[in-house]
């Protein structure tokens, strides 16, 4: 998934702007490391959301001029599940439930920082009457 961001010349390098991930801002001396930058405050602040369990904006289509940022599948797979937990307004403790695992386990599933096997997130997501479907593009 590609979010788009809007890179500012300014004096002393570029500013990295997101229009639907406003808490994700960032610079870089250059070009390329602002792109670099860009992505680590797109996932830096995913974090946001998380711990407020707050639904995730999902990218809207790239303007002219916009660089596309890429979010790995491994942490936009746990955005979908965040996000249809907060529509369905499901608990941790909710989920654990329905997928048979401990409270903690659920903390581990969407926590980003923890691996989390794909199937594992399927499963999670089975429960909540959905499934994950990848593709290749």
């Amino acid at each position: 998934m590609f979010y788009p961001a809007k890179l500012t010349k300014e004096d002393n390098g570029y500013t990295v702007t997101f229009r639907d991930i406003p808490e994700a801002i960032t610079c870089g001396d250059d070009l390329q490391d602002a792109l670099s930058m860009a992505q680590d405050a797109l996932i830096t602040s995913m974090d946001f959301y998380f711990e407020d369990h707050r639904k995730v904006p999902l990218p809207s289509k790239a303007k002219r001029g916009e660089h596309l940022i890429e979010l790995p599948a491994s942490i936009f797979a746990k955005v979908l599940l965040l996000n249809e937990m907060v529509d369905q307004n499901i608990s941790n403790v909710e989920l654990a439930k329905r997928i048979n695992v401990k409270p903690q386990e659920v903390q581990r599933i969407v926590n980003l920082n923890h691996t989390t096997k794909i199937d594992t997130i399927s499963n999670a997501l089975s429960a909540l009457g959905k499934h994950l479907e990848l593709s290749v593009a």
